[in-house]
């Protein structure tokens, strides 16, 4: 019986971290991390996707994005460069106290996609 249970948490174990390494080399991804708050960073995967930039975390078995930052509204208050090389942004608008935390590489991208949109995106059309 604890034979089985072991082999069953071992195989969980396994299955949680090839997602991880799937979602980390999976096309169209970029490793990120968030804060929310004044809680610790969080690693996981950004994607961009229908004006959003969906955040997943890379242990867990949730295959749904655990954020969803929508590109309207979204305003970088400040940038800075901490530890590894990292780059974090702080966030605000419709996403009140969110921090994310990427390379330079990545933090580029981010800045072009939120600086993308064409002008008419931002218009509420009735």
């Amino acid at each position: 019986m604890a034979a089985t249970v072991v082999t069953l948490v071992v195989l969980l174990a396994a299955l949680i971290v090839l997602r991880g390494f799937t979602l980390a080399r999976s096309r169209g991804s970029v490793p990120c991390r968030l804060r929310v708050g004044e809680r610790g960073w969080q690693s996981g995967v950004a994607r961009y996707a229908d004006g959003e930039l969906h955040w997943i975390p890379l242990l867990g078995i949730r295959l749904r994005p655990r954020h969803a930052i929508a590109r309207r509204g979204l305003v970088v208050s400040a940038r800075r460069e901490i530890d590894g090389g990292l780059y974090a942004v702080d966030c605000e608008g419709s996403t009140r106290g969110l921090s994310l935390a990427m390379s330079a590489d990545a933090l580029t991208g981010f800045l072009a996609w939120l600086e993308s949109a064409p002008p008419s995106a931002y218009l509420d059309v009735a």
